[in-house]
């Protein structure tokens, strides 16, 4: 008798059919979902395969910079403890000169990537977006510009009173390389209702989304788990992104994310009943798992994020599903701002030690998981960002910025 002979027979045919390249249902998944001991290890066990047979033994990593260029926002999410009101003596805003400034730092550096995301100012001109992306691609032209989520989309086509399809072509115009696919959450309204009300809706993520794909425009996924739903929810996200990657092919990754708990509003001042403090060590494993085999033929890249989980366990989650560990970031504020451990910096050197010693294969990629450098063995580079020995004073951090008065947000009208 081998190990799969003496789990669970249901569990062993949703195993066998995922192993057989066909892909699962959702009942499927849901059961998956709900597996412990001898069920969860061959789910584990079963996910690692996939991801061997549809991605390889390389693991990914971009050299990329966060760049979040205000904290003022006039959307009040329970989850999030980033946002300030434009009133609040914490409201920054960064002005072009600025975010240039940090670009042109992190290039130098070698980032290949800027990712550009923050809160939705009020009395802001539409433009906004359009001219920041023409900005920061006029200056770095080879630059890849990953920027703002489906809901800034939203919000600077409603504020320039365009549609969607108008204000993704000119972004795309304008220089923009791909879209973050965030502000998903959990991509069930009666959830969003309550932890993020008022917020962007399943529908208006939905067409963000297609729309860019429509116009060439890549984009990432995401959710958003350990908070109100169940497992339920999380199989109806991955069917409804499976449904969509089928007709687009737009995503490029597929990338899970705990809630941080700490310092989230909803949880800080119980404001949700039976809502859970991120989710367990077991969820996580589970989620990345099921992921894989869920989603694996369509999405080839599951990431695990360092910055939500910490390296040790974004580590031990290549061995369940996942085949890239995000980026270097140098700066971010979101996660940290709600009591996330991480998140300023892990050096493109670091990130090749935790990959290699995870027995696989590091490689830098850019955003669309084209391959810069892959190295096989053991290697002695060093760049600058390797001898960055702390981050916050090289680079500035979320605390000293809300706390200074240099970027002070001031209404507009």
């Amino acid at each position: 008798m081998t190990f799969f002979d003496s789990i669970d027979p249901e569990i062993r045919r949703v195993l066998a059919r995922a192993l057989d390249g066909r892909e699962i249902s959702c009942e499927d998944a849901r059961h998956l979902c709900e597996t412990n001991g001898q069920e969860l290890q061959a789910t584990i066990a079963v996910a690692d395969e996939l991801r061997r047979r549809q991605a390889g033994d390389v693991v990914t990593y971009v050299i990329n910079r966060n760049i979040n260029f205000t904290n003022v926002c006039v959307k009040h999410c329970g989850f999030c403890a980033f946002s300030r009101a434009y009133r609040s003596e914490q409201g920054y805003f960064l002005p072009h000169e600025e975010i240039l400034r940090r670009v042109e730092e992190a290039v130098g550096m070698g980032a290949t990537e800027v990712c550009m995301q923050a809160g939705l100012p009020p009395d802001v001109d539409g433009a906004l977006y359009i001219d920041l992306t023409a900005a920061v691609k006029r200056a770095f032209p080879d630059l890849h510009i990953h920027a703002f989520s489906p809901e800034e989309v939203l919000y600077g086509a409603t504020q320039s009173g365009i549609t969607i399809r108008d204000y993704l072509q000119a972004l795309k115009s304008a220089g923009l390389g791909s879209l973050p696919g965030t502000s998903a959450e959990i991509l069930d309204q009666e959830i969003r209702d309550v932890i993020s009300p008022g917020r962007i809706t399943v529908r208006q993520w939905v067409d963000v989304i297609t729309t860019a794909h429509s116009l060439g425009i890549p984009t990432t996924s995401t959710i958003m788990y350990g908070h109100l739903e169940t497992t339920a929810h999380w199989v109806k996200h991955m069917q409804l992104l499976r449904d969509i990657q089928h007709d687009t092919h737009g995503f490029t990754e597929f990338v899970p994310l705990s809630m941080v708990h700490q310092e989230a509003p909803m949880y800080h001042h119980r404001l949700a009943s039976n809502l859970r403090p991120g989710p367990s060590g077991n969820e996580v494993v589970k989620m990345h798992a099921v992921a894989r085999i869920m989603l694996g033929e369509a999405f080839r890249n599951i990431q695990s994020s360092w910055v939500k989980e910490g390296p040790r366990m974004a580590q031990y989650l290549l061995s369940a599903g996942a085949n890239d560990v995000g980026g270097t970031l140098i700066n971010e504020s979101i996660s940290t701002s709600a009591g996330a451990q991480y998140g300023q910096l892990v050096p493109p050197r670091e990130l090749r030690r935790l990959i290699r010693d995870a027995g696989r294969t590091p490689a830098q990629r850019r955003t669309t998981y084209d391959l810069v450098k892959v190295y096989p063995a053991e290697d002695d580079e060093t760049t600058e960002l390797d001898r960055i020995t702390d981050a916050d004073e090289r680079f500035g951090s979320y605390r000293n910025l809300a706390a200074s008065p240099d970027f002070r947000f001031t209404r507009r009208s």
